[in-house]
């Protein structure tokens, strides 16, 4: 799978669709779920007050360059993402990170 699938264009920037497994001892990029057409993220922080999505916009933020924000699914594993940012530099840099 392409990482475009996971991610659209929108008026404000860029939606990116992720999973996300908190509580990891390795944060970071953990490559792409075909099947479900989103990128896998892992956050050392908890499900718990908002923790994890806090880590998960940093990590966004982290790899694009882009303000990032968690807008969809907050209390789930399975997230939308807002980046601030062009569609082309944030395709190319996700695909940089979970592409490796």
């Amino acid at each position: 799978m392409d990482i475009s699938e996971a991610v659209r264009s929108v008026s404000k920037g860029v939606e990116v669709e992720i999973s996300v497994s908190p509580r990891s001892d390795r944060p970071g990029a953990d490559g792409v779920d075909e099947w479900r057409k989103r990128l896998n993220v892992r956050v050392r922080a908890p499900p718990l007050d908002g923790r994890a999505n806090k880590d998960v916009e940093e990590l966004f933020k982290e790899l694009t360059g882009f303000k990032s924000e968690v807008i969809h699914g907050q209390t789930s594993r399975q997230k939308t993402v807002l980046i601030i940012g062009d569609m082309d530099t944030v395709i190319e840099r996700l695909r940089d990170a979970f592409e490796r």
